[in-house]
């Protein structure tokens, strides 16, 4: 059963930078991320491309955290 508020953790596999990788995050993450890249017109691969080349020596999950949470706080303001 999936937790209120989009808490479940949902594993995904894609191919980043011609490596294969698996990234667990959140569903509600997982969603906004989705529409992020949607709205930039990239597929989730390049998004999570352009964030993982930027991340220094963070987690990649966290990165990807990190940076749909500041997309989204700067569309609040």
């Amino acid at each position: 059963m999936p937790e209120p508020g989009g808490s479940a953790i949902a594993k995904h596999s894609l191919t980043i930078a011609g490596h294969r990788t698996s990234i667990s995050l959140e569903s509600a993450f997982w969603d906004a991320l989705r529409d992020i890249a949607h709205t930039r017109r990239l597929s989730l691969a390049a998004l999570i491309g352009e964030i993982d080349a930027g991340r220094g020596t963070a987690n990649l999950s966290s990165a990807i955290r990190v940076y749909v949470l500041t997309q989204l706080r700067a569309l609040a303001q």
